[in-house]
Protein backbone atom coordinates (compact mmCIF):
# COMPACT_ATOMS: atom_id res chain seq x y z
CA UNK A 1 0.00 0.00 0.00
CA UNK A 2 2.88 2.38 0.89
CA UNK A 3 4.47 1.76 -2.51
CA UNK A 4 1.16 2.46 -4.24
CA UNK A 5 0.80 5.70 -2.25
CA UNK A 6 4.25 6.75 -3.38
CA UNK A 7 3.35 5.98 -7.00
CA UNK A 8 0.15 8.02 -6.77
CA UNK A 9 2.03 10.92 -5.17
CA UNK A 10 4.68 10.89 -7.90
CA UNK A 11 2.01 10.88 -10.62
CA UNK A 12 0.26 13.90 -9.07
CA UNK A 13 3.57 15.76 -8.81
CA UNK A 14 4.37 15.05 -12.46
CA UNK A 15 0.93 16.26 -13.56
CA UNK A 16 1.29 19.50 -11.57
CA UNK A 17 4.73 20.09 -13.11
CA UNK A 18 3.48 19.55 -16.69
CA UNK A 19 0.46 21.77 -16.11
CA UNK A 20 2.70 24.50 -14.72
CA UNK A 21 4.72 24.35 -17.94
CA UNK A 22 1.74 24.25 -20.34
CA UNK A 23 -0.43 26.94 -18.81
CA UNK A 24 2.01 29.81 -19.40
CA UNK A 25 2.42 28.73 -23.04
CA UNK A 26 -1.34 28.77 -23.60
CA UNK A 27 -1.60 32.07 -21.85
CA UNK A 28 0.65 33.51 -24.58
CA UNK A 29 -1.76 32.65 -27.44
CA UNK A 30 -4.07 35.16 -29.10
CA UNK A 31 -7.36 34.71 -30.94
CA UNK A 32 -8.65 35.45 -34.43
CA UNK A 33 -12.30 36.19 -35.00
CA UNK A 34 -13.36 36.16 -38.66
CA UNK A 35 -16.67 37.61 -39.73
CA UNK A 36 -17.29 36.60 -43.33
CA UNK A 37 -20.00 37.00 -45.94
CA UNK A 38 -21.21 34.43 -46.74
CA UNK A 39 -20.93 32.96 -43.23
CA UNK A 40 -20.20 29.50 -44.66
CA UNK A 41 -16.80 30.76 -45.93
CA UNK A 42 -13.90 28.55 -44.83
CA UNK A 43 -10.73 29.84 -43.20
CA UNK A 44 -7.19 28.67 -43.97
CA UNK A 45 -4.35 29.90 -41.75
CA UNK A 46 -0.84 29.67 -43.18
CA UNK A 47 -2.10 27.05 -45.63
CA UNK A 48 -3.75 24.85 -42.94
CA UNK A 49 -7.48 24.11 -43.07
CA UNK A 50 -9.24 25.46 -39.92
CA UNK A 51 -13.06 25.65 -40.11
CA UNK A 52 -15.84 27.86 -41.44
CA UNK A 53 -15.88 31.46 -40.24
CA UNK A 54 -19.28 31.08 -38.54
CA UNK A 55 -17.82 28.58 -36.03
CA UNK A 56 -16.30 31.44 -33.99
CA UNK A 57 -12.81 32.50 -32.99
CA UNK A 58 -9.81 30.19 -32.94
CA UNK A 59 -6.49 30.40 -31.15
CA UNK A 60 -3.25 31.33 -32.90
CA UNK A 61 0.32 31.88 -31.81
CA UNK A 62 1.45 35.49 -31.63
CA UNK A 63 3.00 36.97 -34.78
CA UNK A 64 2.18 37.39 -38.46
CA UNK A 65 -0.13 34.97 -40.25
CA UNK A 66 -1.55 34.58 -43.75
CA UNK A 67 -5.31 34.15 -43.84
CA UNK A 68 -7.09 32.72 -46.89
CA UNK A 69 -10.89 32.78 -46.95
CA UNK A 70 -12.64 30.61 -49.53
CA UNK A 71 -16.18 29.78 -50.49
CA UNK A 72 -16.85 28.09 -53.81
CA UNK A 73 -18.74 30.40 -56.17
CA UNK A 74 -16.97 33.45 -54.72
CA UNK A 75 -13.65 35.12 -55.38
CA UNK A 76 -11.26 34.19 -52.54
CA UNK A 77 -9.74 36.77 -50.19
CA UNK A 78 -6.20 36.89 -48.80
CA UNK A 79 -5.25 38.88 -45.74
CA UNK A 80 -2.22 39.39 -43.50
CA UNK A 81 -2.89 39.65 -39.74
CA UNK A 82 -0.73 40.09 -36.67
CA UNK A 83 -1.84 38.17 -33.59
CA UNK A 84 -1.09 39.71 -30.19
CA UNK A 85 -0.79 37.41 -27.15
CA UNK A 86 -3.85 37.44 -24.95
CA UNK A 87 -5.89 39.54 -27.41
CA UNK A 88 -8.55 38.84 -30.02
CA UNK A 89 -8.00 40.15 -33.53
CA UNK A 90 -11.11 40.65 -35.64
CA UNK A 91 -11.24 40.35 -39.41
CA UNK A 92 -14.24 41.35 -41.53
CA UNK A 93 -14.34 39.98 -45.07
CA UNK A 94 -17.03 40.13 -47.73
CA UNK A 95 -16.42 37.83 -50.69
CA UNK A 96 -17.55 38.79 -54.20
CA UNK A 97 -19.87 36.29 -55.85
CA UNK A 98 -18.95 34.96 -59.30
CA UNK A 99 -21.89 35.85 -61.55
CA UNK A 100 -23.77 33.37 -63.70
CA UNK A 101 -25.05 29.84 -63.33
CA UNK A 102 -23.50 26.49 -64.18
CA UNK A 103 -24.96 24.06 -66.71
CA UNK A 104 -24.76 20.24 -66.76
CA UNK A 105 -24.35 17.41 -67.40
CA UNK A 106 -23.54 16.47 -63.81
CA UNK A 107 -22.84 13.77 -61.33
CA UNK A 108 -23.06 13.96 -57.53
CA UNK A 109 -20.71 13.20 -54.64
CA UNK A 110 -21.81 12.51 -51.07
CA UNK A 111 -19.08 12.46 -48.41
CA UNK A 112 -19.36 10.86 -44.97
CA UNK A 113 -16.63 11.83 -42.52
CA UNK A 114 -15.36 14.58 -40.17
CA UNK A 115 -17.95 17.37 -40.63
CA UNK A 116 -15.50 20.27 -40.34
CA UNK A 117 -12.89 18.79 -42.70
CA UNK A 118 -12.22 20.78 -45.91
CA UNK A 119 -12.94 19.22 -49.29
CA UNK A 120 -10.55 19.97 -52.17
CA UNK A 121 -11.31 18.86 -55.70
CA UNK A 122 -8.65 18.31 -58.41
CA UNK A 123 -5.94 20.17 -56.50
CA UNK A 124 -4.05 20.34 -53.21
CA UNK A 125 -4.10 24.06 -52.43
CA UNK A 126 -6.87 26.24 -50.95
CA UNK A 127 -7.69 27.49 -54.47
CA UNK A 128 -9.31 24.08 -55.09
CA UNK A 129 -11.58 24.25 -52.01
CA UNK A 130 -15.24 23.42 -52.75
CA UNK A 131 -16.70 23.15 -49.21
CA UNK A 132 -16.56 21.10 -46.02
CA UNK A 133 -17.98 17.65 -45.37
CA UNK A 134 -20.95 18.96 -43.38
CA UNK A 135 -22.19 20.53 -46.63
CA UNK A 136 -22.08 17.24 -48.58
CA UNK A 137 -22.95 14.47 -46.11
CA UNK A 138 -26.57 13.53 -46.78
CA UNK A 139 -29.15 13.33 -49.55
CA UNK A 140 -32.40 13.62 -47.66
CA UNK A 141 -35.23 16.04 -48.17
CA UNK A 142 -32.80 18.86 -47.41
CA UNK A 143 -30.15 18.33 -50.00
CA UNK A 144 -26.47 18.62 -49.15
CA UNK A 145 -24.77 17.91 -52.46
CA UNK A 146 -21.45 18.32 -54.24
CA UNK A 147 -22.43 18.45 -57.90
CA UNK A 148 -19.53 17.98 -60.35
CA UNK A 149 -18.94 17.50 -64.08
CA UNK A 150 -18.93 13.78 -65.01
CA UNK A 151 -15.52 12.15 -65.15
CA UNK A 152 -12.59 11.26 -62.94
CA UNK A 153 -11.74 13.68 -60.13
CA UNK A 154 -9.01 13.80 -57.50
CA UNK A 155 -10.54 14.30 -54.04
CA UNK A 156 -8.54 15.53 -51.02
CA UNK A 157 -9.88 15.84 -47.44
CA UNK A 158 -7.94 18.17 -45.10
CA UNK A 159 -8.33 18.69 -41.37
CA UNK A 160 -5.93 21.23 -39.83
CA UNK A 161 -2.49 20.32 -41.12
CA UNK A 162 -3.36 16.71 -41.92
CA UNK A 163 -4.52 15.08 -45.12
CA UNK A 164 -7.30 12.83 -43.86
CA UNK A 165 -7.93 11.12 -47.15
CA UNK A 166 -7.23 11.48 -50.88
CA UNK A 167 -7.98 9.43 -53.94
CA UNK A 168 -9.51 9.26 -57.41
CA UNK A 169 -13.26 9.30 -57.75
CA UNK A 170 -14.95 8.35 -61.02
CA UNK A 171 -18.31 10.12 -61.20
CA UNK A 172 -20.63 8.99 -64.02
CA UNK A 173 -23.28 11.33 -65.38
CA UNK A 174 -26.53 11.25 -63.38
CA UNK A 175 -24.97 8.97 -60.79
CA UNK A 176 -24.25 9.67 -57.12
CA UNK A 177 -21.02 8.43 -55.61
CA UNK A 178 -20.96 7.93 -51.83
CA UNK A 179 -17.54 8.17 -50.18
CA UNK A 180 -16.89 6.93 -46.65
CA UNK A 181 -13.86 8.57 -45.04
CA UNK A 182 -11.42 6.88 -44.64
CA UNK A 183 -12.71 3.78 -46.51
CA UNK A 184 -13.15 5.53 -49.86
CA UNK A 185 -15.94 4.91 -52.38
CA UNK A 186 -18.74 2.98 -50.72
CA UNK A 187 -21.22 2.86 -53.57
CA UNK A 188 -22.37 4.44 -56.82
CA UNK A 189 -26.13 4.71 -57.27
CA UNK A 190 -28.50 6.34 -59.77
CA UNK A 191 -29.12 10.04 -59.33
CA UNK A 192 -32.25 10.81 -61.37
CA UNK A 193 -32.30 14.37 -60.09
CA UNK A 194 -29.30 15.12 -62.26
CA UNK A 195 -31.35 14.63 -65.42
CA UNK A 196 -33.87 17.23 -64.24
CA UNK A 197 -31.35 19.94 -63.41
CA UNK A 198 -30.74 22.47 -66.16
CA UNK A 199 -28.88 25.37 -64.60
CA UNK A 200 -27.65 25.98 -61.05
CA UNK A 201 -25.87 28.71 -59.11
CA UNK A 202 -22.35 27.76 -58.03
CA UNK A 203 -23.28 27.99 -54.35
CA UNK A 204 -26.60 27.87 -52.53
CA UNK A 205 -27.12 27.31 -48.78
CA UNK A 206 -30.23 27.12 -46.62
CA UNK A 207 -31.35 25.60 -43.35
CA UNK A 208 -29.69 22.19 -43.14
CA UNK A 209 -29.10 22.29 -46.91
CA UNK A 210 -26.26 23.25 -49.24
CA UNK A 211 -25.64 22.78 -52.95
CA UNK A 212 -22.28 23.37 -54.60
CA UNK A 213 -22.36 23.11 -58.40
CA UNK A 214 -18.78 22.92 -59.67
CA UNK A 215 -18.17 24.40 -63.10
CA UNK A 216 -15.88 22.87 -65.68
CA UNK A 217 -13.09 25.40 -66.47
CA UNK A 218 -12.98 26.99 -69.89
CA UNK A 219 -9.88 28.09 -71.80
CA UNK A 220 -9.57 30.16 -74.94
CA UNK A 221 -6.23 31.08 -76.55
CA UNK A 222 -5.73 33.18 -79.71
CA UNK A 223 -2.91 35.02 -81.51
CA UNK A 224 -2.88 38.26 -83.48
CA UNK A 225 -0.73 36.63 -86.21
CA UNK A 226 -0.53 32.92 -86.84
CA UNK A 227 2.28 33.32 -89.39
CA UNK A 228 5.30 35.57 -88.77
CA UNK A 229 8.85 36.01 -90.05
CA UNK A 230 11.88 34.95 -88.03
CA UNK A 231 12.36 37.15 -84.97
CA UNK A 232 8.91 38.59 -85.58
CA UNK A 233 6.28 39.13 -82.90
CA UNK A 234 2.70 38.10 -82.30
CA UNK A 235 0.38 38.85 -79.42
CA UNK A 236 -1.13 35.95 -77.49
CA UNK A 237 -4.48 36.64 -75.84
CA UNK A 238 -6.19 34.25 -73.44
CA UNK A 239 -9.29 34.02 -71.33
CA UNK A 240 -10.33 31.40 -68.77
CA UNK A 241 -13.19 30.80 -66.36
CA UNK A 242 -13.46 28.82 -63.14
CA UNK A 243 -9.73 28.13 -63.10
CA UNK A 244 -7.59 29.46 -60.24
CA UNK A 245 -4.42 27.98 -61.76
CA UNK A 246 -3.57 28.95 -65.34
CA UNK A 247 -0.38 28.37 -67.29
CA UNK A 248 0.80 28.53 -70.87
CA UNK A 249 3.48 26.14 -72.07
CA UNK A 250 6.73 27.99 -72.48
CA UNK A 251 5.50 31.00 -70.50
CA UNK A 252 4.70 29.43 -67.15
CA UNK A 253 1.94 30.58 -64.80
CA UNK A 254 -0.15 33.49 -66.02
CA UNK A 255 -3.18 35.45 -64.90
CA UNK A 256 -6.62 33.97 -65.50
CA UNK A 257 -6.86 36.27 -68.54
CA UNK A 258 -4.46 38.59 -70.31
CA UNK A 259 -2.16 39.01 -73.25
CA UNK A 260 1.56 38.63 -73.95
CA UNK A 261 3.72 39.65 -76.93
CA UNK A 262 6.15 36.91 -77.93
CA UNK A 263 9.11 37.03 -80.33
CA UNK A 264 9.81 33.79 -82.17
CA UNK A 265 12.52 32.27 -84.34
CA UNK A 266 11.00 28.81 -84.88
CA UNK A 267 7.60 27.18 -85.23
CA UNK A 268 6.08 27.15 -81.76
CA UNK A 269 2.99 25.55 -80.24
CA UNK A 270 1.41 27.11 -77.15
CA UNK A 271 -1.02 25.25 -74.90
CA UNK A 272 -3.16 27.11 -72.41
CA UNK A 273 -4.09 24.93 -69.42
CA UNK A 274 -6.81 26.15 -67.04
CA UNK A 275 -7.14 24.02 -63.87
CA UNK A 276 -9.87 24.31 -61.27
CA UNK A 277 -12.09 22.19 -59.02
CA UNK A 278 -14.03 21.08 -62.11
CA UNK A 279 -10.96 19.68 -63.91
CA UNK A 280 -8.64 21.06 -66.55
CA UNK A 281 -9.47 22.73 -69.87
CA UNK A 282 -6.92 23.31 -72.60
CA UNK A 283 -6.61 25.40 -75.73
CA UNK A 284 -3.70 25.12 -78.18
CA UNK A 285 -2.45 26.99 -81.21
CA UNK A 286 0.63 26.86 -83.40
CA UNK A 287 2.55 29.86 -84.71
CA UNK A 288 4.27 29.22 -88.04
CA UNK A 289 7.60 31.02 -88.41
CA UNK A 290 8.99 31.72 -91.86
CA UNK A 291 12.77 31.20 -91.62
CA UNK A 292 13.66 31.69 -95.30
CA UNK A 293 15.81 34.69 -96.22
CA UNK A 294 15.39 36.60 -99.46
CA UNK A 295 18.49 38.44 -100.65
CA UNK A 296 19.75 40.25 -103.77
CA UNK A 297 23.06 41.97 -104.58
CA UNK A 298 24.11 43.80 -107.75
CA UNK A 299 26.79 46.19 -108.95
CA UNK A 300 26.23 48.79 -111.68
CA UNK A 301 28.07 49.36 -113.88
CA UNK A 302 29.83 46.02 -113.79
CA UNK A 303 32.60 47.18 -116.18
CA UNK A 304 34.55 50.40 -115.46
CA UNK A 305 37.71 52.10 -116.82
CA UNK A 306 40.57 53.65 -114.86
CA UNK A 307 43.48 55.81 -116.03
CA UNK A 308 46.26 57.48 -114.07
CA UNK A 309 49.15 59.50 -115.45
CA UNK A 310 51.87 59.99 -112.89
CA UNK A 311 50.13 61.04 -109.67
CA UNK A 312 47.08 62.42 -111.46
CA UNK A 313 44.00 60.23 -111.87
CA UNK A 314 42.51 61.09 -115.24
CA UNK A 315 39.60 58.63 -115.15
CA UNK A 316 38.19 57.80 -111.68
CA UNK A 317 35.41 55.25 -112.18
CA UNK A 318 32.52 54.64 -109.78
CA UNK A 319 30.15 51.72 -109.35
CA UNK A 320 27.09 51.43 -107.14
CA UNK A 321 26.57 48.28 -105.08
CA UNK A 322 22.87 47.72 -104.27
CA UNK A 323 21.47 45.08 -101.93
CA UNK A 324 18.13 44.01 -100.48
CA UNK A 325 17.23 41.44 -97.82
CA UNK A 326 14.17 40.34 -95.92
CA UNK A 327 13.75 38.14 -92.85
CA UNK A 328 17.40 38.60 -91.86
CA UNK A 329 18.81 40.17 -88.71
CA UNK A 330 22.57 40.09 -89.33
CA UNK A 331 23.60 41.53 -92.70
CA UNK A 332 27.02 42.41 -94.04
CA UNK A 333 28.58 43.17 -97.40
CA UNK A 334 32.24 42.25 -97.64
CA UNK A 335 34.37 44.40 -97.70
CA UNK A 336 31.94 47.15 -96.67
CA UNK A 337 31.08 45.62 -93.26
CA UNK A 338 27.71 45.58 -91.51
CA UNK A 339 24.87 47.18 -93.46
CA UNK A 340 21.15 47.88 -93.18
CA UNK A 341 18.68 45.27 -94.51
CA UNK A 342 18.45 47.21 -97.76
CA UNK A 343 20.52 49.99 -99.28
CA UNK A 344 23.24 50.97 -101.73
CA UNK A 345 26.78 52.32 -101.69
CA UNK A 346 28.57 54.26 -104.47
CA UNK A 347 32.29 53.46 -104.53
CA UNK A 348 35.28 55.18 -106.13
CA UNK A 349 37.29 52.32 -107.59
CA UNK A 350 41.08 52.39 -107.77
CA UNK A 351 43.33 49.44 -108.60
CA UNK A 352 45.43 47.73 -105.99
CA UNK A 353 48.23 47.82 -108.54
CA UNK A 354 50.59 50.78 -108.08
CA UNK A 355 53.18 50.13 -110.78
CA UNK A 356 53.09 51.47 -114.33
CA UNK A 357 51.33 49.24 -116.79
CA UNK A 358 47.95 47.98 -117.91
CA UNK A 359 45.26 47.49 -115.23
CA UNK A 360 43.00 44.47 -115.15
CA UNK A 361 41.42 43.75 -111.74
CA UNK A 362 38.13 42.37 -110.46
CA UNK A 363 36.46 43.65 -107.29
CA UNK A 364 34.24 41.11 -105.55
CA UNK A 365 31.43 41.98 -103.12
CA UNK A 366 29.79 39.31 -100.98
CA UNK A 367 26.47 39.77 -99.21
CA UNK A 368 25.97 37.56 -96.14
CA UNK A 369 22.59 37.48 -94.38
CA UNK A 370 21.49 35.31 -91.45
CA UNK A 371 18.80 35.14 -88.77
CA UNK A 372 18.39 33.51 -85.34
CA UNK A 373 16.54 30.58 -86.92
CA UNK A 374 19.82 29.39 -88.38
CA UNK A 375 19.00 30.34 -91.96
CA UNK A 376 21.63 32.08 -94.08
CA UNK A 377 22.03 33.36 -97.61
CA UNK A 378 25.06 34.53 -99.62
CA UNK A 379 25.07 36.63 -102.79
CA UNK A 380 28.04 37.79 -104.90
CA UNK A 381 28.54 40.67 -107.32
CA UNK A 382 31.69 41.73 -109.20
CA UNK A 383 33.03 44.86 -110.88
CA UNK A 384 35.66 44.48 -113.61
CA UNK A 385 38.21 47.33 -113.62
CA UNK A 386 40.40 47.87 -116.69
CA UNK A 387 42.66 50.73 -117.70
CA UNK A 388 46.24 51.84 -117.27
CA UNK A 389 48.76 53.49 -114.98
CA UNK A 390 51.12 55.67 -117.01
CA UNK A 391 54.26 57.48 -115.96
CA UNK A 392 54.29 61.28 -115.79
CA UNK A 393 55.81 63.30 -118.65
CA UNK A 394 58.98 63.92 -116.69
CA UNK A 395 59.27 60.24 -115.88
CA UNK A 396 58.63 59.39 -119.52
CA UNK A 397 61.45 61.70 -120.55
CA UNK A 398 63.78 60.14 -118.02
CA UNK A 399 62.86 56.66 -119.22
CA UNK A 400 63.56 57.76 -122.81
CA UNK A 401 66.99 59.06 -121.85
CA UNK A 402 67.69 55.98 -119.82
CA UNK A 403 67.26 53.88 -122.95
CA UNK A 404 70.87 54.76 -124.00
CA UNK A 405 73.54 52.98 -125.95
CA UNK A 406 75.03 49.78 -124.69
CA UNK A 407 78.55 49.96 -123.24
CA UNK A 408 81.31 48.43 -125.41
CA UNK A 409 84.66 47.00 -124.30
CA UNK A 410 88.08 46.43 -125.92
CA UNK A 411 89.14 42.89 -126.65
CA UNK A 412 89.72 40.75 -123.51
CA UNK A 413 88.96 43.67 -121.18
CA UNK A 414 88.77 43.84 -118.25
CA UNK A 415 91.35 41.28 -117.16
CA UNK A 416 91.44 39.11 -114.11
CA UNK A 417 94.29 41.19 -112.71
CA UNK A 418 92.42 44.45 -113.28
CA UNK A 419 88.66 43.62 -113.05
CA UNK A 420 87.69 47.32 -112.65
CA UNK A 421 89.42 48.44 -115.86
CA UNK A 422 88.38 48.16 -119.51
CA UNK A 423 85.87 51.04 -119.79
CA UNK A 424 87.25 53.52 -122.33
CA UNK A 425 86.62 57.27 -122.13
CA UNK A 426 83.65 57.42 -124.49
CA UNK A 427 81.90 54.60 -122.62
CA UNK A 428 82.62 56.19 -119.27
CA UNK A 429 80.86 59.31 -120.51
CA UNK A 430 77.86 57.20 -121.52
CA UNK A 431 77.71 55.74 -118.00
CA UNK A 432 78.11 59.17 -116.36
CA UNK A 433 75.02 60.46 -118.20
CA UNK A 434 73.15 57.22 -117.44
CA UNK A 435 73.95 57.49 -113.72
CA UNK A 436 72.81 61.12 -113.53
CA UNK A 437 69.43 60.34 -115.14
CA UNK A 438 68.89 57.16 -113.13
CA UNK A 439 69.44 58.95 -109.81
CA UNK A 440 66.69 61.39 -110.80
CA UNK A 441 64.51 58.48 -111.85
CA UNK A 442 64.89 56.82 -108.46
CA UNK A 443 63.20 59.84 -106.88
CA UNK A 444 60.02 58.80 -108.72
CA UNK A 445 60.59 55.07 -108.85
CA UNK A 446 62.66 54.08 -105.79
CA UNK A 447 62.20 50.37 -106.56
CA UNK A 448 63.61 50.65 -110.10
CA UNK A 449 66.67 48.57 -111.08
CA UNK A 450 69.29 48.73 -113.80
CA UNK A 451 69.86 45.25 -115.15
CA UNK A 452 73.34 44.82 -116.68
CA UNK A 453 73.74 41.93 -119.16
CA UNK A 454 77.34 41.19 -120.14
CA UNK A 455 78.47 39.63 -123.48
CA UNK A 456 81.72 38.48 -125.14
CA UNK A 457 82.75 37.73 -128.73
CA UNK A 458 83.00 34.03 -129.64
CA UNK A 459 86.78 33.80 -129.40
CA UNK A 460 87.88 31.83 -126.38
CA UNK A 461 86.33 28.95 -124.46
CA UNK A 462 82.84 29.09 -122.95
CA UNK A 463 84.32 29.26 -119.46
CA UNK A 464 86.65 32.11 -120.39
CA UNK A 465 83.94 34.08 -122.13
CA UNK A 466 81.50 33.55 -119.23
CA UNK A 467 84.05 34.91 -116.73
CA UNK A 468 84.95 37.78 -119.06
CA UNK A 469 81.31 38.86 -119.43
CA UNK A 470 80.88 38.74 -115.63
CA UNK A 471 83.96 40.98 -115.21
CA UNK A 472 82.47 43.42 -117.71
CA UNK A 473 79.16 43.75 -115.82
CA UNK A 474 81.10 43.91 -112.55
CA UNK A 475 83.27 46.75 -113.82
CA UNK A 476 80.20 48.59 -115.16
CA UNK A 477 78.35 48.14 -111.87
CA UNK A 478 81.26 49.50 -109.84
CA UNK A 479 81.54 52.53 -112.11
CA UNK A 480 77.82 53.29 -111.60
CA UNK A 481 78.19 52.84 -107.83
CA UNK A 482 81.06 55.32 -107.90
CA UNK A 483 78.66 57.73 -109.57
CA UNK A 484 76.24 57.47 -106.62
CA UNK A 485 73.81 54.70 -107.64
CA UNK A 486 72.96 52.31 -104.74
CA UNK A 487 74.32 48.81 -105.29
CA UNK A 488 70.87 47.42 -104.31
CA UNK A 489 69.41 49.02 -107.45
CA UNK A 490 71.78 47.24 -109.85
CA UNK A 491 71.48 43.64 -111.06
CA UNK A 492 74.13 41.85 -113.17
CA UNK A 493 74.36 38.75 -115.30
CA UNK A 494 77.10 37.46 -117.58
CA UNK A 495 76.04 35.55 -120.70
CA UNK A 496 79.51 34.90 -122.18
CA UNK A 497 79.30 34.25 -125.89
CA UNK A 498 75.64 33.22 -125.69
CA UNK A 499 72.97 35.33 -127.33
CA UNK A 500 75.50 36.76 -129.83
CA UNK A 501 74.46 39.21 -132.50
CA UNK A 502 74.61 37.70 -135.99
CA UNK A 503 76.17 39.34 -139.03
CA UNK A 504 72.72 40.21 -140.37
CA UNK A 505 71.75 41.82 -137.08
CA UNK A 506 74.98 43.85 -137.10
CA UNK A 507 74.29 44.97 -140.70
CA UNK A 508 70.86 46.21 -139.58
CA UNK A 509 72.39 48.08 -136.64
CA UNK A 510 74.93 49.77 -138.94
CA UNK A 511 72.20 50.70 -141.38
CA UNK A 512 70.10 52.26 -138.56
CA UNK A 513 73.00 54.22 -136.99
CA UNK A 514 72.09 57.92 -137.46
CA UNK A 515 75.68 59.05 -136.83
CA UNK A 516 76.96 57.37 -140.05
CA UNK A 517 76.91 58.57 -143.60
CA UNK A 518 76.33 56.27 -146.52
CA UNK A 519 80.07 56.28 -147.21
CA UNK A 520 80.81 55.44 -143.59
CA UNK A 521 78.43 52.49 -143.70
CA UNK A 522 80.00 51.17 -146.90
CA UNK A 523 83.51 51.43 -145.47
CA UNK A 524 82.47 49.73 -142.21
CA UNK A 525 80.77 46.82 -143.92
CA UNK A 526 83.97 46.04 -145.86
CA UNK A 527 85.34 44.84 -142.52
CA UNK A 528 82.15 43.17 -141.23
CA UNK A 529 83.94 40.36 -139.38
CA UNK A 530 85.77 42.80 -137.13
CA UNK A 531 82.58 44.82 -136.61
CA UNK A 532 80.59 41.72 -135.56
CA UNK A 533 83.23 40.85 -132.97
CA UNK A 534 83.23 44.42 -131.61
CA UNK A 535 79.40 44.54 -131.42
CA UNK A 536 79.44 41.45 -129.16
CA UNK A 537 81.96 42.87 -126.66
CA UNK A 538 79.37 44.85 -124.74
CA UNK A 539 77.12 45.33 -121.69
CA UNK A 540 73.42 45.92 -122.38
CA UNK A 541 71.39 48.00 -119.93
CA UNK A 542 67.73 47.11 -119.16
CA UNK A 543 65.36 49.32 -117.11
CA UNK A 544 63.33 47.08 -114.76
CA UNK A 545 60.20 49.25 -114.60
CA UNK A 546 59.59 49.37 -118.36
CA UNK A 547 61.66 46.49 -119.71
CA UNK A 548 63.33 48.91 -122.15
CA UNK A 549 66.77 47.78 -123.37
CA UNK A 550 69.64 50.07 -124.36
CA UNK A 551 70.28 50.70 -128.09
CA UNK A 552 73.22 48.56 -129.29
CA UNK A 553 74.75 51.41 -131.28
CA UNK A 554 78.52 51.08 -131.66
CA UNK A 555 80.39 54.40 -131.14
CA UNK A 556 82.12 54.52 -134.54
CA UNK A 557 82.71 58.28 -134.29
CA UNK A 558 84.21 58.20 -130.79
CA UNK A 559 87.87 59.16 -130.41
CA UNK A 560 88.62 55.75 -128.89
CA UNK A 561 86.60 53.70 -131.40
CA UNK A 562 89.74 52.07 -132.84
CA UNK A 563 90.62 50.80 -129.36
CA UNK A 564 87.19 49.20 -129.16
CA UNK A 565 87.48 47.77 -132.69
CA UNK A 566 90.95 46.28 -132.20
CA UNK A 567 91.07 42.50 -132.14
CA UNK A 568 94.09 42.65 -129.85
CA UNK A 569 94.14 43.25 -126.13
CA UNK A 570 95.36 46.58 -124.68
CA UNK A 571 97.88 44.64 -122.59
CA UNK A 572 98.11 43.89 -118.90
CA UNK A 573 97.61 46.86 -116.64
CA UNK A 574 97.11 49.38 -119.47
CA UNK A 575 94.16 51.72 -118.87
CA UNK A 576 92.22 53.84 -121.34
CA UNK A 577 92.41 57.62 -121.44
CA UNK A 578 90.42 59.75 -118.93
CA UNK A 579 86.87 60.74 -119.61
CA UNK A 580 86.43 63.69 -121.98
CA UNK A 581 83.16 65.16 -123.22
CA UNK A 582 82.81 64.25 -126.93
CA UNK A 583 82.71 67.02 -129.49
CA UNK A 584 79.61 67.50 -131.50
CA UNK A 585 80.06 66.02 -134.95
CA UNK A 586 79.34 68.20 -137.97
CA UNK A 587 77.94 66.42 -140.95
Amino acid sequence: MRIRSLQVGFTLLLALTVSSLVLPARAQEGKLKVHAVPPQAYVFVDGQAMHEASRGAFKLSPGDHTIDIHNYGYKPANRKVTIVAGKTTSLDVTLDAIPGNVSGPWGCITIEGPPRAAVLLDGKTPDFFVGHIDEFNHNWWWKQELIVPPGKHELTILQADKEVWSGSVDVPANQRVVIDIPKGVRKTIPWPRGEQLKSLPRFKAGIASATVAVAMPTAQLSASNMQINCNGTTQLTWKTTDAPVVDISGLGKVDVSGDRTVQLCANTTYTLSASGPGGTAQSSLSIAVNTAIQATLSASPAEVHYRRVGDKVVDQPTSTVTWSTSNATVISVDPLGSVDPSGNRTLNLSPQQTTVGPVDETFTYVLKASNPSGASETRTATVHLTGSIEPSEEVKQLETRLALRSVFFPTAQPTTAHPDAGIVASQQQTLVVLAADFKKYLQYKPDAHLILNGHADPRGTSEYNKALSERRVGSTKQFLIDQGIPAANIETQGFGSQEELTADQVKDLVAQNPDLSAADREKILHNLTVIVLAQNRRVDVVLSTTGQQSVRQFPFNAADSLTLLSEKSLGAGKKPAPVAMPKKKTQ
